[in-house]
């Protein structure tokens, strides 16, 4: 469990948004609205603007037209409202102090480096800097929020590591720890089971999961593989050159045509009976090798007692 409440889940919603690189458009005219108690997840090929859709939410990258706003409820794309009822009203959050934002938005970026001269759980600290003020220590909350965090991500036994030391799988779930120890209403990821091996990618996926169930937290990841997608996410986005080419639940989103025409390949897409959840076959120009009947080297097969 959390070791104390973050701040009310609040909606973030981007509204008809338009992002550039330099002169060159990279999204068109994109509303997405992030709500809490869901994960949403953004998928496409590479060039398709989803990291960058997602990290104008977070305020680094900057917004050329449209609006984000943090409070209320879903957002029409016309424009901000006024919160949903007994909710915080809606605000900009271009607006917003980075103390304030900070409190209430957290972002799991994959270009962290690895700090030097630092202990892991120095590292995980960080996320508690919108909470301190001045040079204070840590308060109780600080101590207990860091805790969970690397129980969360499974560093705790690498407490006092030297970050500097730690692979690229590892310093992973060291930034994420730090993220969850930020402890805010929405979380937005990108890319988190990068680097990770099968275990801690399932791990990072389930952790996203308790996030969005127990703790209502609203949810935006951004992930290559789509069976990762239909796992994690409760709404899913899928983008192809800068604009949504589909949105919805994963069942409705990931379908053979959608998956054909955003990355041009034949894809065989189906229900796991055993599951219920959408499971997706590329197609390639070479069946998948075949163990011959005859071979010898199988662990299981057992010595012919004659």
């Amino acid at each position: 469990m959390l070791p104390s409440h973050p701040p009310p889940s609040a909606a973030l919603n981007g509204r008809r948004l338009v992002l550039r690189y330099g002169k060159t458009p990279v999204v068109h005219g994109v509303s997405l609205s992030l709500e809490p108690g869901r994960a949403t997840a953004l998928v496409g090929p590479n060039g398709s603007g989803k990291s960058t859709l997602l990290r104008s939410l977070a305020r680094l990258h900057q917004v050329d037209d449209g609006t984000v706003t943090l409070g209320g409820g879903p957002g029409s794309p016309d424009g901000p409202g006024p919160g949903s009822p007994g909710g915080a009203p809606e605000r900009v959050v271009s607006l917003l102090s980075a103390r304030e934002f900070a409190r209430e938005v957290t972002l799991f970026s994959q270009s962290r480096p690895a700090p030097q001269g630092l202990t892991v759980a120095e590292v995980v600290a960080f996320g508690r800097h919108p909470y301190r003020r001045g040079f204070s220590g840590l308060s109780a909350e600080d101590r207990a929020a860091i805790a969970y965090a690397m129980d969360a991500t499974g560093v705790r036994d690498m407490a006092d590591r030297a970050a500097g030391e730690l692979s690229g799988g590892e310093m992973q779930r060291v930034w994420l720890a730090a993220c969850l120890a930020q402890n805010t209403g929405v979380v937005l990821l990108d890319e988190p089971t990068n680097h990770l091996d099968l275990r801690y990618q399932i791990e990072t996926l389930d952790l996203v999961r308790d996030l969005v169930q127990d703790h209502g937290i609203a949810v935006g990841i951004v992930l290559h593989d789509l069976d990762h997608a239909a796992r994690v996410a409760d709404t899913l986005v899928l983008m192809r050159s800068g604009r949504v080419h589909a949105a919805g639940p994963p069942a409705d989103v990931l379908t053979a045509k959608n998956i054909g025409e955003v990355y041009d390949i034949r894809v065989e897409a189906y229900v796991d009976p055993r599951t219920g959840r959408v499971r997706i076959d590329p197609v390639g120009r070479h069946p998948a090798p075949t163990t011959s009947a005859g071979n010898s080297h199988s662990s299981d097969r057992e010595e012919d007692p004659s």
